[in-house]
């Protein structure tokens, strides 16, 4: 199995690059806007730096409705890290796949193992679940 990882300070994310190619894979498009939540949302083409949000279709005028943003969001923070897509996206981008603040890579481990990612400052690691009391 293979799951996509944080290796550095900071924390998962990913570029605007990879969040357009997993909307393409998924059959939608792709659009970057700044702003939003108390202001209008401005429609960017080329997004830089962390302040920057995408959506699978154009952004009403004036739009703060919450229901718009769940149905047409796109996120850049995956909940899925064995996604196949995701995971197809970092291996096809490389670096350019990480968003500002990560350094992602993929761990393989055996199908059959339960796992979960313990997180440190942003640092992911992979662990086998286990009892604790």
């Amino acid at each position: 199995m293979k799951i996509a990882v944080n290796r550095c300070y900071g924390g998962f994310g990913l570029s605007a690059k990879a969040v357009k190619r997993i909307a393409e894979l998924n059959g939608k498009e792709c659009y970057f806007y700044t702003g939003g939540f108390h202001s209008d949302y401005v429609r960017v083409y080329e997004p830089k730096g962390l302040m920057w949000t995408a959506f699978d279709c154009p952004v009403p005028e004036n739009s703060y409705d919450d229901d718009f943003y769940h149905d047409h969001y796109l996120t850049s923070y995956p909940e899925d890290r064995t996604d196949p897509k995701l995971i197809q996206v970092i291996e096809e981008l490389g670096s350019e796949a990480d968003g500002d603040c990560a350094n992602l890579q993929i761990i393989e481990i055996p199908d059959d193992v339960e796992y979960e990612i313990d997180e440190y400052d942003g640092i992911e690691t992979i662990h086998e679940k286990h009892r604790s009391w």
